[in-house]
């Protein structure tokens, strides 16, 4: 998760114009974790910048609302969680959608992963899991390896499903996650903590883009 300092956001930009993607974590309601970060001014600011995907996660118990607000800002993906939205998803979905922007659904690691079945099954689906290997809230945790299960049957059952992790990723993990079916990686300690971000990003995506190959 990031501020809106100049030098957080220089450091972004620059992984940015290396790699083409970035994923900034929104959590906005203290309702749903104890802390909170900012969204959309963030959003607003890396698009002057990039034309990269930014793709957002809501850890929020109201998603519906920062709809509207984070479409304008410039953002490409719009992840909400599971926990809040089993009596909304599909007007939620509906709503992303007709502003351009990628829905998907997250879960947290207390959550069964069938809770997800019917809004990738359903008339109107996401496009994209996510899959929370730490509980969500806060940066650095240690990763949580037997969440590869809900990866893996996740990734049996839909073949062509974006399956994004999120939670303690870095150079010791990736590959537990690659070869369970993830195909999207969220790193934030292990990137920006990094003498050489760049080098950590490239061997992120290169055990993904192995395990691609060898599905």
């Amino acid at each position: 998760m990031w501020g809106e300092g100049e030098e957080e956001e220089h450091e972004v930009v620059i992984v940015l114009e290396l790699y083409g993607m970035i994923i900034p974590l929104v959590g906005l309601n203290q309702h749903f974790v104890p802390n909170l970060t900012l969204g959309a001014p963030v959003i607003q600011s890396l698009r002057k910048h990039t034309e990269a995907y930014l793709d957002c996660h809501l850890m929020v118990t109201n998603p519906l609302d920062y709809v509207e607000p984070l479409s304008k800002a410039g953002a490409s993906g719009f992840t909400f969680h599971v926990e809040v939205s089993k009596e909304n998803w599909q007007e939620l979905v509906e709503r992303i959608k007709s502003k351009g922007m990628k829905p998907g659904v997250a879960l947290k690691p207390g959550t069964p992963i069938e809770d997800v079945y019917p809004l990738v099954e359903g008339e109107n689906p996401v496009e994209m899991v996510l899959v929370m290997t730490v509980e969500p809230g806060f940066g650095g945790q240690k990763f949580m390896p037997e969440m590869m299960e809900k990866v893996r049957t996740l990734r049996e059952r839909y073949p062509s499903l974006d399956i994004e992790v999120d939670g303690g990723l870095g150079p010791s993990t990736i590959n537990t996650a690659a070869s369970a079916g993830a195909n999207c990686i969220v790193a934030g300690s292990s990137v920006f903590g990094a003498s050489d971000p760049s080098a950590v990003i490239s061997l992120l995506r290169s055990s993904v883009e192995e395990s691609q190959h060898k599905s």
